[in-house]
């Protein structure tokens, strides 16, 4: 899996969620290995957009595409400085993300030593699901530049806040205290209102 990350800000949600409606009505079609996209509007204004291909090639020429041109030149004027960030390396843990998703979190972050964070994730997630069963599932993309974003999908936004007050045991408590010792937080996006599009079957 290859994933392209946008980042940004808007003043016209409500425009920009039919925009990329649009995309997926109109040009998908077309986007050959495109797998499916995350995305929303967080409640201060901030954009970000997770778009997941089979390959970095479909992206690619998804990208010359004339027609992608076309749509990012409309797009982009709702997007004030749209910061790009193209994956390096992509593991899901859970069933990866899904459509069902009532509440996504997206973590933006840096880390020192991505290969432990890979490993320290792929192992929490093995006995996460016993105590946050909110989590359906998620996906960790590697950038060039040594940050990482984070996709986590949840039921519900209650049940992912409930979920945050639960006690995990201190095993898995301690890993994720270590994880701070290689990793730092640049952004949460809260996604409420998540925007989640596959390609139909």
């Amino acid at each position: 899996m290859f994933v392209q990350v946008i980042r940004g800000r808007t003043t016209d949600p409500a425009a920009l969620h039919e925009a990329f409606g649009t995309w997926v009505r109109e040009l998908s079609p077309g986007a050959e290995g495109w797998l499916g996209s995350t995305g929303g509007v967080t409640a201060d204004g901030r954009v970000v957009v997770l778009a997941r291909f089979a390959s970095p090639e479909d992206a690619r020429r998804n990208s010359e595409r004339p027609e992608q041109d076309a749509w990012w030149q409309e797009t982009s004027r709702l997007i004030a400085d749209p910061v790009f960030a193209d994956a390096k390396q992509v593991t899901t843990y859970l069933g990866a993300g899904s459509d069902d998703a009532g509440f996504v979190q997206v973590i933006h972050g840096s880390t020192t030593d991505p290969g432990l964070l890979l490993d320290t994730i792929e192992r929490l997630s093995t006995n996460l699901r016993v105590f946050r069963h909110e989590i359906i599932g998620g996906t960790v993309t590697l950038h060039h530049d040594g940050t990482y974003t984070e996709a986590v999908y949840f039921t519900s936004l209650e049940a992912a806040r409930e979920g945050e007050q639960r006690r995990l045991p201190p095993e898995l408590q301690g890993a994720m205290d270590r994880m701070q010792e290689y990793t730092s937080l640049v952004a949460y996006y809260d996604l409420t209102d998540p925007w989640l599009y596959s390609p139909k079957a």
